[in-house]
């Protein structure tokens, strides 16, 4: 790891995640909807549950307004049901009253025990457009509102722009997690993205990029966490295709996208609200200096052609997608969120062959965020 790039964990681990495909987003050819892969409870419960048992420690639930499941819901629904996966839940800012948000994740923290982190979301909410000073300054207030409220004990007080809230207590807001409560995740590369994240966040997500551009991002980060006096951790996103032999993993890409109408994964790509994020503007632009998708050896940019968002995907041998992995983590890394298509062969295809080979761990534990018998007014608090 360079020593010009600090970061939260230096312990030389990683919390390795699978994804959920909550929003419409699994197919056997990208493009292509296929109705026994829908985004129903389902389907998505059965790609939890394998990834629970497969070792994973994490799960990212996205959010957007497409048919599928809302997150937090459905990460209730799955709570009782999974063993140990912590759930990463999509969380737009601004879509629920912050104190009843809160109330909404010391629920589902408790349920599942204080396996729960949280993907912080700041786009623009379902038809509405706005600017985004103004986003970025509500995503801030809100945060701030919810680590306040896990913070403190007795009446709280906030009077923002966005939000005036003065409660007797913070009691229905404890979560089941301590020392700060839920892990806070955050993805975006414009400078209010940025200064949103050094500011209040834990865990930095990045989108597949090359590796000099990924990591002039994180020393940007880095310093910018320093400037709060704060340090953060850094994660990155990306699908994988993982075959036995690097020529059938190139082989599982291109039959991937072989069905694919142009016209119609740019009309998919679309629907995402994150569609002209300056995040998925840049992968793009490599996409488009590409000669072959490759834009660096063994990240594969020809998901981005149907899918906003993460738009790359590791392909190669189990050699070279650890040695890939293992390139990221010298860099920093701590968090890797990885899917592929269809989403419950992929996640076979990984833990068979990679997942046992990388030094894991989850971050709430290592951060004394997931505490046994934690004292809290739904566990072994005095009732008032």
């Amino acid at each position: 790891m360079p020593d010009s790039i600090p970061i939260r964990t230096p312990a030389r681990q990683c919390e390795v995640a699978w994804f959920s495909a909550l929003c419409s987003d699994d197919y056997e050819f990208l493009g292509v909807p296929d109705g026994t892969l829908r985004s129903n409870y389902e389907h998505c419960g059965d790609i939890v549950r394998r990834a629970d048992a497969l070792g994973y420690q994490n799960i990212l639930l996205p959010s957007g307004w497409i048919a599928g499941q809302d997150a937090l819901a459905f990460a209730a629904a799955m709570a009782p049901q999974t063993r140990q996966i912590n759930q990463l839940v999509a969380l737009r800012m601004g879509e629920v009253w912050p104190p009843m948000l809160a109330r909404a994740l010391a629920t589902v923290d408790h349920i599942a025990q204080g396996r729960l982190c949280i993907n912080i979301i700041s786009s623009d909410l379902p038809g509405q457009k706005e600017d985004n000073e103004t986003r970025y300054a509500r995503a801030s207030e809100i945060i701030q509102i919810l680590q306040g409220l896990w913070r403190t004990d007795g009446p709280f007080e906030w009077k923002g722009r966005f939000y005036q809230i003065s409660l007797p207590n913070t009691e229905p807001a404890k979560p089941y997690q301590q020392n700060g409560g839920p892990l806070m995740y955050f993805g975006g590369i414009s400078p209010a993205a940025q200064d949103l994240c050094a500011k209040h966040c834990d865990v930095f997500l990045m989108w597949p990029e090359t590796e000099d551009r990924i990591a002039a991002t994180m020393k940007g980060m880095a310093e910018k966490a320093a400037a709060y006096g704060r340090k953060i951790d850094f994660g990155f996103r990306t699908h994988v295709i993982v075959r036995e032999t690097e020529r059938e993993a190139r082989a599982a890409a291109d039959r991937l996208i072989s069905k694919l109408d142009r016209a119609k994964g740019a009309e998919i790509k679309g629907r995402s609200m994150d569609a002209q994020s300056a995040g998925v503007l840049r992968q793009d632009e490599l996409r488009a200096q590409s000669k072959d998708l490759y834009i660096e050896d063994h990240l594969w940019s020809g998901i981005g052609l149907a899918r906003s968002g993460c738009g790359s995907a590791i392909v190669g041998d189990p050699d070279q997608v650890l040695a890939k992995l293992h390139r990221y983590m010298d860099l920093g890394m701590r968090a890797f969120v990885l899917s592929g298509y269809p989403h419950l062969d992929e996640c076979d295809l990984f833990a068979r062959h990679v997942l046992p080979k990388l030094p894991s761990c989850r971050l709430n534990e290592l951060q004394g965020r997931r505490i046994p018998a934690p004292v809290t007014p739904l566990t072994t608090a005095p009732r008032t």
